[in-house]
C-alpha cells in the first residue's frame, strides 16, 4: 500500500464528484428530506423515535449503494481503472481510495441527517449520538462497498440498478424495521441474521433506547465492520489489469 497513491485515488474521486453537482445534492440532503418527511408522516414524535433510528442507516446505505455501483461501473465501462490497473497501483490503493472518498461524503451526509433529525425533528437518543453517528456512516460505506462489488457483473447503469431489488431490497425487509426479527418465521430468521442491515439496525436500535454499551451493540458493530472489509476485499478481487 502507498499513502501517496491512495491520496490520489481519493482526490481524484472526490473531484469528479464535485464536477456533477445533482450528485453531490443528492448525495448530502436525499437522507435528510426523508427523514424530514418521515417525520411529517408520523406526525408524532414519539412514533418518529421509534422508526427513524433504523432509517438514519438505511436510506444512506440504499443511496450509497446506488451511487457507488453506478459511478464504479461507468469507470470500468469507460477502460478508466483498467488504464488505472496498468500504473504502479495496487488493488488496495485504489480500493482505499474509493473508500477513503466515499466515506468522507458518508460522513458528511449522515453528520447532516443526524444533526436535523436529533436538533429539529426530535428523535430521541437515549445513548450516545457519536456512536449513533458511527453506526450511521458504517451503514453508508457498507452500502458503498457491496455497490462497488456488484458493480462487476453489471455491463450498464441499468443493470447496475437493477442488482437493487437482489442486494438491498431483501435486507431492508428482513432487518427488522417492519417486524421484529424474532417473530419471523425460522428461514426468515436465518436468512437476516447472515445479512448485514440486521445487525446495523439492531445497533441503531440499541443506541436509541439504551445509554449501556453492551457486549451485543459491540458484536453487532464488529459484525457491520467484518462485512465492510470483506465487500471492499470481494471489491478489490474484480479489478483486472487488462480487459479478457
Amino acid at each position: 500500500m502507498n499513502a501517496t497513491i491512495t491520496a490520489a485515488t481519493t482526490r481524484r474521486v472526490l473531484t469528479q464528484l464535485r464536477h456533477d453537482p445533482r450528485t453531490v445534492v443528492m448525495l448530502l440532503l436525499v437522507p435528510t428530506l426523508l427523514m424530514t418527511l418521515l417525520r411529517f408522516v408520523f406526525n408524532d414524535e414519539h412514533a418518529f423515535s421509534r422508526t427513524a433510528p433504523a432509517l438514519l442507516g438505511v436510506f444512506p446505505f440504499v443511496i450509497m449503494f446506488l451511487v457507488a455501483s453506478v459511478t464504479t461501473l461507468r469507470e470500468r465501462t469507460t477502460a478508466t481503472l483498467e488504464r488505472l490497473m496498468t500504473m504502479p497501483m495496487g488493488k488496495l490503493d485504489l480500493i482505499l481510495g474509493y473508500a477513503i472518498a466515499f466515506g468522507a461524503i458518508a460522513v458528511v451526509q449522515v453528520g447532516i441527517a443526524t444533526t436535523v433529525s436529533v436538533l429539529w425533528l426530535g428523535l430521541d437518543v437515549v445513548g450516545s449520538v457519536w456512536t449513533l453517528l458511527l453506526i450511521a456512516v458504517l451503514d453508508a460505506v457498507l452500502g458503498m462497498a457491496l455497490g462497488l462489488f456488484v458493480s462487476a457483473f453489471a455491463t450498464s447503469e441499468f443493470q447496475a440498478i437493477q442488482f437493487m431489488p437482489l442486494f438491498v431490497l431483501p435486507q431492508f425487509l428482513l432487518c427488522g424495521l417492519l417486524q421484529p426479527r424474532d417473530r419471523m418465521g425460522w428461514l426468515l430468521n436465518w436468512l437476516s441474521d447472515v445479512m448485514p442491515l440486521s445487525y446495523a439496525v439492531d445497533a441503531l436500535t440499541r443506541v436509541t433506547t439504551s445509554a449501556d454499551v453492551d457486549t451485543a451493540l459491540v458484536l453487532d458493530l464488529v459484525v457491520v465492520v467484518g462485512c465492510v472489509v470483506a465487500a471492499l476485499a470481494l471489491g478489490a478481487g474484480t479489478l483486472r489489469r487488462r480487459t479478457d
